[in-house]
């Protein structure tokens, strides 16, 4: 049974940087199989939204225009674990950030608050 864990959450000031990390358990992240892994949040009132996504094989990558070129996402298929680098952040990134796999079925983490705050 597939299950999202993500980690790595937690408070930071206005131009500092996060990591969070969602391992994956119950499939084998490969090069050569076709599955999405992303990255959404949803800030308090208001809606989930796409933050990055990346789709295997080819490992195409997509970021919302919100976060482009400041978060990076990324997967290391050896530890089954997906990443999302965030970098320069401003209190507008302040959200719970959901892992998102998806290959047959869809599944979602629990989520991790991150808050960008003075």
């Amino acid at each position: 049974q597939v299950q999202v864990v993500e980690s790595g959450g937690g408070l930071v000031q206005p131009g500092g940087s996060l990591r969070l990390s969602c391992v994956v358990s119950g499939f084998a992240f490969s090069s050569s199989v076709t599955y999405i892994t992303s990255w959404y949040r949803q800030a308090p009132g208001k809606e989930r939204e796409l933050v990055a996504t990346t789709t295997t094989p080819g490992d195409s990558v997509n970021y919302a225009d919100s976060v482009e070129g400041r978060f990076t996402i990324s997967k290391d298929n050896a530890r089954n674990t997906l990443y999302l680098q965030m970098n320069n952040l401003t209190p507008d990134d302040t959200a719970v950030y959901f892992c998102y796999f998806a290959r047959r079925n869809h599944y979602w983490g629990q989520g991790t608050q991150v808050t960008v705050s003075s």
